[in-house]
């Protein structure tokens, strides 16, 4: 079936319109109301035409306007759901990157403690593992809980581990303590006569040679007085120095 034109579509309906009545009144074309009426018909024929274009373009215009309606909420419903996508996109971003955040925080935080860390030691500042510090805190524990034996085998551990800390010159004058309090003196002088040796300069020195002192007055060594006067002579101005001024004095 074919399809008429706007323009063909007019065209065709004024030829109809013309030629029947022209075939009506062939004969008559010199009568006045013959062409009178032919003008009128010519008229209405114009106005037909003027209105079926009128109708035509208005359907046109509809019809475009429809399309680009359509087209329009397609348009709106790819948006929607490329907006959709981009939030879940932007969501599993935040959450890999607080994921990221937590990771490197936590790596951090593991690092730090395996750093070492500064701190004081009988008045000395000091950089000491974590490690150590835990193990060295730890036998301290256990010292002044008052179960001196583990505190003994707590602290030899210490110090055969680390026998370069910072903590090494206290755990080893701690373990000779630690013999001492379970009157064990041989022990406890030979622990001390250590730190002498290997920690001279240790605050913890004077305390040893009055450690090691006391356990010889317990033995009725008569060596314990030397000890006390090189512990004066050494370190005259430490608090072990004027113990043991105390105790030559008979105090």
């Amino acid at each position: 079936m074919k399809k008429f034109s706007k323009s063909g579509l007019s065209a065709a309906l004024l030829a109809a319109l013309t030629w029947l009545p022209l075939q009506a009144h062939a004969g008559l074309f010199d009568d006045d109301e013959a062409r009178r009426a032919l003008l009128d018909l010519r008229t209405k024929v114009e106005a037909m035409r003027a209105e079926l274009n009128t109708r035509l373009d208005t359907k046109s215009d509809k019809s475009s306007t429809l399309d680009l309606v359509s087209q329009n909420e397609m348009t709106l419903q790819e948006v929607a759901k490329l907006r959709g996508q981009i939030e879940v996109l932007a969501n599993e971003l935040a959450n890999t990157q607080k994921r990221q955040k937590d990771f490197y925080v936590d790596l951090d935080n593991r690092l730090r403690k395996l750093e070492p860390r500064e701190v004081v030691i009988d008045g000395k500042s000091s950089q000491v593992d974590p490690a150590e510090q835990k193990n060295y805190e730890a036998a301290m524990l256990i010292f002044k809980s008052g179960d001196y034996k583990a505190a003994g085998n707590a602290f030899t551990d210490f110090v055969a581990r680390f026998p370069n800390s910072s903590y090494a010159a206290s755990a080893q004058y701690y373990l000779g303590s630690s013999y001492y309090a379970q009157r064990d003196c041989k022990s406890a002088i030979n622990a001390q006569l250590l730190v002498l040796k290997n920690y001279q300069d240790s605050p913890k020195a004077p305390d040893a040679m009055l450690n090691i002192a006391s356990c010889q007055i317990e033995l009725k060594d008569k060596a314990a007085k030397k000890t006390l006067q090189d512990l004066i002579k050494n370190y005259p101005d430490s608090p072990a120095a004027a113990a043991a001024k105390d105790r030559l004095n008979g105090k």
